[in-house]
């Protein structure tokens, strides 16, 4: 009788422990490809004015036929240019939406794979997946996502009884919800 009940609460676990994974894995996804999302926008912000900088350089030095009259305009648009491409270079946008791109697409082949297994995930198969999820958990750069978009997934997934990553529950100060009278 008693090994019957250890056997149910040991299913019920390993089914509790997908679910889990399952919704971490899927609020990731969301939260890089809204990181992505976001740096790409700020990689476009920093785009827009070389390009009308680089345009204007050119317009400038094709119309004037005497080269000391443009040398001010050039010395401006020049650091201009330098002061743009150097903020770039610190904020290093398009790397970041380059790292988060790439998670968000990881994020999706790991919940794919948790989804790919019918009932009972076996305990070696589980233990691989969950060590797959902490690695992407430590590539992440959390502290280089928008607070908004880590309140936004933690309340949307918290709202219909999910389960949510530590990362953006617990640590940027949100009320840690109960799913099941488990804490997520």
């Amino acid at each position: 009788m008693y090994v019957l009940i250890d056997l149910f609460f040991y299913i019920r676990n390993i089914i509790m422990n997908k679910e889990k994974l399952l919704d971490k894995c899927e609020a990731m996804t969301l939260l890089c490809c809204k990181a992505s999302t976001y740096w790409s926008f700020i990689k476009f912000c920093f785009n827009i004015p070389l390009v009308l900088t680089s345009s204007a350089m050119c317009i400038i030095n094709s119309i004037s036929e005497d080269a000391n009259s443009i040398k001010i305009p050039n010395i401006v648009v020049n650091g201009v240019s330098v002061l743009i491409i150097s903020l770039n270079n610190s904020i290093k946008a398009s790397e970041k939406f380059e790292i988060f791109k790439k998670l968000s697409q990881q994020y999706m082949v790991l919940s794919q794979e948790v989804e790919g297994y019918e009932g009972d995930i076996p305990k070696d198969k589980y233990d691989m997946l969950l060590l797959k999820y902490d690695n992407l958990i430590q590539d992440c750069l959390f502290e280089e996502i928008p607070e908004r978009y880590k309140l936004l997934v933690a309340g949307k997934y918290s709202e219909a009884n999910r389960y949510v990553p530590i990362q953006i529950n617990g640590t940027i100060g949100n009320v840690i919800k109960r799913v099941n009278n488990n804490i997520v």
